[in-house]
């Protein structure tokens, strides 16, 4: 089921990024494809013919389409006060409690990150830089079928710290057209009103679009489905976005004093989320990797969704043997996987090793589910490598930076001379002439 790599057999095989927003088409999905848009549609023309129906029809096709693709006949898009407000009563007492702590610890945790103004006065006048919170921003919650609440969390409560001040949800229906009890519990205990009952490219289009129901945002944030990221790639520069991600993976990093039963089951945990998930194991010792290949194959008989495991660890998950653990650490960090799990006998000694990764979890007991749910820092993370260059969800994606430029008459008269020269130099004779005419200089 899940296999035994030498470093050069997976970097012919694994260890290959794909483009993540070009996967092969399963043939469930190219039939419905062809049935809603064509013969040989494609998800890109399907995403974009779905945003073109939603800014021509509003509602309408708001409609339309999670009929056709949900199966749902939709009421009022806008959840009402008293289902949202009732929400926690419809789920246990330990799971509310639950989602409390996670939202205590992410709000703690958020708090911490600096959002600073400054100015300065030894550059002549003041310069400095002030920083305002986006004004209003949609939060996509992944939910249908799999309700995420702690989606709605880590994605709400940065924005809340970074003081936007309307913040909106849009999630798509449950076979009964309404939105689970528990997404809307975990809204409850942020404060959320605005909740949209919309999925997919749809949702995006209402939110960047606006339609007669739902006003436009600034930014849209929050992972989802295939069509959600098409769906934030296209409607980008419109709107702003938080990143384009793809299926989810995890890299472990573990020298031989790792716990065998324990890496297994944190990988077993990633591999259940999709097929198309990543579980990679990177290591010096043979006896782990045959160990954890054991007890993979030994945990997974007690897992309700060992198929889809069984398929995302045969076809995207493997153990790599590497030369040491220096090794280890090189091909985690060029993997630049969403999260990188360290698990070794002094398991902070690696952490400078590993410069790319979406979030660093250091040490068996600081496993990658604690990080789904309630460790405190967001889990909307960077996939698919974008980790070389990208960050976790976090308040600075809540805000903007606005340069503020007030110098003094002495100071602008010094280095006007050379703005305008510097204007001549590249042809703007009309922004030399703006510097000339407070000073009249010449060359």
């Amino acid at each position: 089921m899940i296999e035994i790599f030498s470093v050069e057999e997976a970097q012919k095989t694994i260890l290959r990024r794909e483009m993540a927003l070009e996967p092969a088409v399963p043939p469930a999905l190219q039939a419905s494809l062809d049935r809603l848009f064509g013969r040989g549609a494609t998800p890109e023309t399907a995403v974009s013919h779905i945003l073109r129906d939603v800014r021509q029809k509003g509602d309408a096709a708001l409609r339309d389409w999670t009929l056709k693709i949900d199966g749902v006949q939709l009421g009022s898009l806008l959840v009402g006060g008293l289902d949202r407000e009732s929400a926690g009563q419809h789920i246990s007492v330990s799971l509310y409690e639950a989602l409390q702590q996670a939202a205590r610890r992410i709000r703690q945790f958020h708090e911490l990150q600096p959002l600073p103004n400054w100015t300065t006065n030894e550059m002549g006048g003041t310069l400095g830089q002030r920083v305002t919170p986006i004004q209003r921003v949609g939060v996509y919650v992944p939910g249908g079928t799999a309700p995420l609440p702690s989606s709605l969390l880590m994605a709400v409560i940065p924005a809340q710290v970074a003081g936007v001040p309307e913040i909106v949800v849009a999630t798509p229906p449950g076979k009964d057209g309404k939105v689970a009890d528990v997404i809307l519990a975990a809204a409850q205990i942020c404060g959320i009103e605005t909740i949209y009952t919309l999925g997919g490219a749809q949702a995006v289009a209402a939110l960047a679009f606006g339609t007669e129901s739902v006003r436009r945002v600034d930014k849209i944030v929050g992972a989802g489905g295939l069509f959600t990221t098409l769906a934030k790639r296209q409607v980008y520069g419109m709107v702003g976005i938080d990143g384009l991600y793809g299926p989810t993976e995890t890299a472990v990093v573990a020298d031989d004093t790792a716990n065998p039963a324990w890496v297994a089951a944190d990988m077993l945990a990633q591999a259940e989320h999709d097929v198309l998930a990543t579980a990679i194991l990177f290591t010096p010792s043979r006896e782990l990797g045959t160990a954890v290949q054991l007890e993979i194959a030994r945990q997974l008989e007690d897992l309700s969704r060992a198929e889809i495991i069984a398929q995302s660890l045969s076809g995207r998950g493997g153990i790599i043997l590497t030369a040491d653990m220096d090794e280890a650490c090189q091909l985690a960090s060029a993997f630049a996987a969403e999260h990188t799990c360290i698990a070794a006998a002094n398991p902070a000694a690696y952490m400078g090793k590993i410069p790319n990764a979406g979030g660093l979890f250091v040490g068996e007991r600081s496993f990658e589910v604690l990080g789904d749910y309630v460790a405190g820092p967001s889990h909307v993370m960077p996939t698919s490598g974008t980790a070389r260059f990208a960050s976790p969800l976090n308040v600075l994606d809540f805000v903007k930076i606005s340069s503020v430029i007030e110098l003094d008459d002495v100071t602008s008269a010094q280095i006007s001379p050379a703005a305008a020269r510097i204007a001549t130099a590249e042809g703007l004779w009309g922004h030399a002439a703006a510097a000339r005419k407070r000073l009249e200089i010449g060359d």
